[in-house]
């Protein structure tokens, strides 16, 4: 057990990362584990009138208003119906929280800095500043994606009028 502790801590230092990786249609993509805030399970959202397609609404956390995007919809992938383990993985974006829509979560997954490559060039027309890196696992290819940069500053800022800190009671 000790030789193990002493690896992990010695890996820690010389650059081992760690992300939630979660599953859009047939490709893995991983979050920062540290803006992960928890993950929950499908429930009711509310819409919201005029909000870009992406943004599935708004979900009554424990009190909080959170805004709620479906990734799917956001990289224009197809729609597919919900299952049992389509579930909304609560992040943390320099203090507003916000929920995204996932087909299913995989795991955590350590990567260590030699296995996460850069993002390859596609071409100027193609825009991929929101994916950081490639993790490499096995013969696994992980999508590394900045979750702050996977919405636009404006549309950041619309959904960031959603949401609503606990300590202010919603006015109907």
């Amino acid at each position: 057990m000790e030789a193990s502790t002493v690896q992990l801590s010695e890996s820690r230092n010389s650059g081992l990362n760690k992300y939630l990786t979660f599953v859009l249609g047939e490709e893995e993509y991983g979050l920062d584990i540290l803006k992960v805030k928890e993950i929950i399970g499908l429930m009711e959202i509310t819409k919201v009138p005029r909000m870009p397609d992406f943004v599935r609404g708004v979900i009554n956390l424990r009190g909080r208003i959170i805004p709620v995007i479906d990734l799917r919809r956001k990289f224009g992938m197809p729609e597919q119906e919900d299952t049992r383990e389509t579930c909304i993985v609560v992040v943390d974006l320099d203090g507003m929280n916000m929920g995204a829509v996932v087909d299913r979560v995989s795991e955590v997954l350590d990567l260590v800095s030699e296995d996460i490559e850069d993002t390859p060039e596609f071409g100027a027309s193609l825009d991929t500043e929101f994916i950081t890196g490639m993790g490499k696992s096995g013969d696994r290819v992980i999508m590394l994606l900045d979750i702050g940069k996977v919405l636009l500053g404006e549309e950041l800022s619309s959904l960031a009028r959603l949401e609503v800190p606990e300590e202010q009671p919603l006015e109907g």
